[in-house]
């Protein structure tokens, strides 16, 4: 079972892509999606359930074995229209026609790449016509924001002039200022036409957080859905959610 910071993080996630999704599509059509870093594939299995057709792309073969673990235990209907390939999200090219998905994901992968701009450029290009790019990325411009409320003060002080942060596992990766995302998506013809914050109020707490009554959390992730979505709040979540549309 996922933790808090997690859950919080899917949960979210999903609303903000379905909520895009249904302003974009008629109700009931199925959806031809591409999830690139897919990990453990629990966004791919949830569009999958909810009647789309699945491509997902990890390159790391121990997620992959995991999201196909987790493939095999649904129904053969949800199976067949799931598809796993192992392959990197800036080989997209390789593995696919341009235009060939209305929806394309990205989630929690650019901080890992040290030059986004290819593999962005390659998964515009994905998609057809109107459709949509869904990118999930570390908020920069909040860097400061943990280890402040933590009481970090020499943390919080490198935090404002950085773009760069340890993840859970130690590793320094990359973080991103929404100026600069969208200067990007406008550059590859896939301009951003939405964008959300994710974990404005929980992301300090400790990855080993379990999840609280499900009443709580229904009032937690009902207080974090309403920052996501209102200024000034999700300027400071620490993680952006940027929805960019592929020019028609």
């Amino acid at each position: 079972m996922p933790g808090l910071r997690e859950a919080v993080r899917h949960e979210l996630i999903a609303r903000q892509l379905d909520e895009q999704i249904a302003a974009r599509y008629p109700v009931g059509q199925r959806l031809r999606i591409l999830d690139v870093g897919m990990g453990q594939g629990a966004q791919a299995l949830r569009l999958a359930r909810a009647g789309h057709t699945v491509t997902g792309l990890e390159s790391d073969p121990e997620l992959l074995k995991s999201a196909r673990e987790s493939l095999a235990t649904e129904p053969a209907g949800i199976r067949e229209r799931v598809r796993l390939i192992e392959g990197d999200g800036r080989d997209t090219g390789v593995h696919f026609l341009p235009g060939s998905f209305d929806v394309v994901l990205c989630h929690g992968v650019l901080m890992y790449v040290p030059e986004p701009d290819g593999l962005l450029a390659g998964l515009a290009r994905m998609l057809a016509p109107g459709g949509l790019l869904s990118l999930v990325v570390r908020n920069a411009d909040a860097l400061a924001m943990r280890p402040g409320l933590a009481g970090d003060w020499p943390g919080a002080l490198a935090g404002f002039d950085s773009d760069t942060y340890p993840d859970r596992h130690g590793t320094k990766v990359r973080a991103d200022r929404l100026g600069s995302v969208t200067a990007t998506l406008a550059g590859i013809a896939a301009p951003l036409h939405a964008w959300y914050g994710v974990r404005v109020f929980t992301d300090g707490v400790p990855h080993e957080a379990g999840l609280p009554a499900a009443d709580e959390l229904e009032r937690l992730l009902a207080a974090e859905d309403r920052a996501g979505r209102t200024d000034p709040y999700r300027g400071i979540a620490a993680l952006l959610h940027l929805c960019g549309v592929r020019g028609q």
